[in-house]
């Protein structure tokens, strides 16, 4: 390039009109490519809406008609011919005269609550039927479910009378006509669903494995209409549908404007001026003017502070502005009550602030799943949107036990994940626990989310991040029946207790070759039959009594999100989690010897012998999933458990705790021996112990009474730990006070070798606990 004049060597003019009829076609052809685009979404998005219409008009058509069939059998129920038929005892007047006048009606018969016939041969009678008629007879209202009758699927009612309970049997249109007659898109897909079974389907069915991402649930009923519409790929550089189009439009004038100049129907600047040639001209090139006047960066952007909204508010751009409540980021997770603390706005928060710190640690991709409660597409709806616009790239699993979502983020190479859940809480409540870069959030990092978003310090990209969805439960049971299969059958019943892992551990634990009996399998966010907590034993009562009527060889219980395990044999002996973890330990070091145990503070004391007489390292440490799993990773520890029923598998597994992996590793052992389930139980070590015992305190103070209790705390004769709250271990036994970090109680729980030492040892504390806090009302 020659400057010697100081002047900037420029390309001709007629060389610039000679390239132009190329660069017009470059032009055209990327205009017609962002227009095919953006005409493709545009009618990918009408097709989706169109979908999403078709299944809320399905959802109340169903509701409708199930409604109209209820309200048939409680009108009937209070009419005088059934009331006086129902007095006199006379069951078949009764029946006769419920089914009177009833078009549709295929049976109604009332049966004798014992339900004995049934429960003798329950395969034939049909396991969905018997729930049933359980369901009927634990309240007031009328229960209904889908159920397989002899050789036909029906839509079954059931009610309590006082001879036992009354069934009715309807046709299956009598609750599917609605659905039916719902109009709907082709491409799309409809399914009217009852746990894992499709009642009904209608459009695309190659849709089917996706649809649950979509769901909505039809009232209370235990029903949902899955829906599903094909992906709509992004256009090219993640442009929507009117971005794409505007792009095109743009595209276009310039390939017009490039021929016209080619043609001289249109002058370049001051070409054609006379006197004048682009040597002469003063005009800057292209990077002299960007050298002059930079553009403003656009890769991202801090959401900045409102003026208005205050410390714990963030104002959006419509000038919504949205309260966050920071009571609900805990010490191992963020939990609130939905329309209360939570909701879809704080849920896009809570994603633009876990993409903010996956930004700062350079991490791109995340999974996303949720459990069946009533607010979870709502809610992991708004965490993706805010996952999105920090520019993260999402994977959606749709409804998945927790344990799934942490399996997602290392089958599908995420490193991160985000489980949206309420775990063992009421209907009322959900959350979100959180993996980003392969460690959970916990403690400071779960306070930095709420002070990100107080603060403002939220991440947006300037473009939205991808996101595409999955269903990876298949690929998470072939990953476990790969490894785990028993060396015998056995007879178990599963109580999920309504929560999502009701939707899988039957499937998983048939896949390693157990013969399962399901309870409380349906997927069903109100929790009608009983709290998803297996660590309250009054929970475990349905259990026990099902394993004990169908003779199984044992039974499991999960919690709402799958992550915990509670056990009890066919004697009825609930299994705490503490003794289940010596079963696991003595089997994990026989492969591993010298393998660091670790568990919590509330298990039993005689895991320290246990483990070291197998030839294992005990630990004892802090209470709380994500303070295991950081210790875990710290030690490198095989095995971890919580009293809870958390239980995290290194050796073989990934070392998260999850309740289904458990329990198939469980039932591996207990295959491999020769006595029975109860017999192998039986023979760990036990003493005289109480389950957790909770003490309630004023919101804010249970950290502060134990904080006292333990500077002034003396046992005489007691080693004591304080690693978490005070424990006190006797020769004879041991007792333990801590502060929960997630409810306003102190949790308590005490053991020894015999009831005259456990009265001893919980005399000496709740003494001490009345002079320090006589307020509080002690519970044991």
């Amino acid at each position: 390039m020659d400057t010697t004049n100081g002047t900037r060597a420029r390309m001709p003019v007629g060389d610039l009109r000679s390239a132009l009829p190329k660069l017009a076609v470059l032009l055209a052809l990327l205009a017609a490519l962002m227009a095919w685009s953006g005409i493709r979404q545009w009618r990918d998005a009408g097709l989706l809406e169109d979908t999403e219409r078709a299944r809320d008009q399905a959802v109340e058509a169903v509701l409708a008609s199930h409604a109209a069939q209820v309200k048939q059998l409680e009108q009937r129920l209070a009419s005088a011919p059934v009331k006086a038929a129902l007095a006199a005892n006379d069951t078949a007047a009764a029946a006769a005269a419920i089914r009177d006048g009833w078009s549709g009606a295929e049976q109604v018969e009332i049966l004798d609550g014992a339900l004995m016939p049934a429960y003798d041969d329950a395969a034939t009678f049909g396991y969905s039927k018997l729930a049933l008629l359980e369901a009927g007879m634990q309240g007031d209202a009328v229960a209904t479910r889908v159920v397989k009758d002899g050789k036909q699927t029906s839509f079954g009612l059931a009610a309590a009378v006082p001879q036992g309970v009354v069934y009715v049997r309807l046709p299956l249109a009598r609750l599917i006509d609605g659905f039916e007659r719902v109009a709907m898109p082709a491409d799309g897909y409809l399914a009217l669903r009852q746990g894992g079974y499709s009642i009904a389907q209608r459009g695309n069915s190659r849709l089917a494995d996706g649809a649950e991402r979509m769901a909505h649930a039809v009232g209370k009923t235990g029903l949902r209409v899955a829906t599903a519409a094909p992906d709509s790929e992004s256009g090219p550089l993640g442009l929507g549908a009117i971005p794409a189009l505007v792009a095109a439009a743009l595209l276009a004038g310039l390939a017009i404007a490039a021929v016209l100049v080619a043609r001289g129907g249109l002058r370049l600047g001051n070409i054609g001026k006379k006197g004048t040639d682009m040597h002469d001209t003063d005009e800057p090139t292209l990077g002299e003017a960007l050298l002059r006047d930079p553009p403003p960066a656009s890769a991202g952007r801090a959401v900045a502070a409102s003026e208005e909204g205050g410390d714990d508010a963030y104002r959006q751009a419509e000038g919504k502005t949205v309260e966050v409540d920071p009571g609900i980021f805990r010490a191992y997770d963020i939990r609130g009550i939905v329309g209360t603390s939570l909701s879809v706005e704080v849920a896009e928060l809570i994603g633009l602030a876990i993409g903010s710190v996956m930004r700062d640690e350079d991490l791109t991709d995340i999974v996303v799943g949720r459990d069946g409660r009533l607010s979870g597409p709502d809610l992991a709806g708004g965490l993706i949107e805010g996952l999105r616009k920090a520019g993260r790239n999402v994977i959606d699993i749709g409804l998945a036990p927790t344990p799934v979502a942490y399996f997602g983020a290392y089958h599908l190479r995420a490193g991160s994940c985000v489980a949206v859940t309420g775990s063992h809480n009421p209907p009322d409540y959900n959350g979100f626990k959180i993996v980003v870069g392969g460690q959970t959030l916990s403690g400071e990092a779960i306070t930095d989310l709420y002070e990100r978003i107080r603060d403002n310090r939220l991440y947006v990209a300037g473009m939205p991040g991808d996101l595409q969805q999955r269903d990876i439960a298949a690929d998470y049971i072939q990953r476990i029946a790969d490894d785990v299969q028993l060396e015998r059958p056995l007879k178990i019943v599963v109580d999920a207790g309504n929560g999502v892992a009701g939707d899988i551990a039957p499937q998983l634990l048939e896949a390693i070759g157990a013969d399962v009996i399901p309870l409380y399998c349906e997927v069903d966010g109100t929790f009608p039959n009983h709290h998803p907590d297996p660590s309250e034993p009054h929970n475990l009562e349905d259990l026990i009594q099902t394993v004990k009527r169908f003779d199984a060889d044992i039974g499991l219980a999960f919690d709402g999100d799958g992550d915990r395990l509670g056990v009890v044999t066919k004697e009825g002996a609930v299994i705490f989690p503490d003794r289940l973890l010596m079963l696991f330990a003595a089997d994990v070091l026989e492969r591993n010897p010298g393998a660091l145990i670790i568990y919590d503070v509330k298990c039993t004391g005689k895991l320290q012998g246990w483990v070291l007489r197998h030839g294992g390292t005990p630990m004892m440490w802090k209470t709380g999933h994500s303070l295991i799993k950081a210790k875990m990773r710290e030690s490198g520890a095989e095995l971890a458990g919580e009293m809870s029923g958390h239980f995290f598998f290194q050796e073989r597994w990934y070392g998260f705790d999850d309740g289904l992996y458990s329990a198939a590793r469980l039932l591996e052992i207990l295959a491999n021996r020769s006595e029975t389930p109860s017999e192998v139980l039986a023979e760990l070590p036990d003493g005289v112990s109480t389950p957790e015992i909770k003490v309630d305190v004023a919101d804010g103070t249970p950290h502060a009474i134990v904080e006292r209790f333990v500077d002034g705390a003396e046992f005489e004769g007691a080693r004591l730990s304080t690693i978490d709250g005070l424990r006190a271990d006797w020769d004879d036994g041991w007792g333990l006070v801590r502060a929960s970090n997630t409810t306003p109680i102190l949790v308590l729980r005490f053991e020894a070798d015999n009831t005259a030492a456990l009265e001893r040892i919980k005399t000496e504390f709740r003494t001490r606990l009345q002079a320090l806090a006589p307020e509080l009302k002690m519970t044991f």
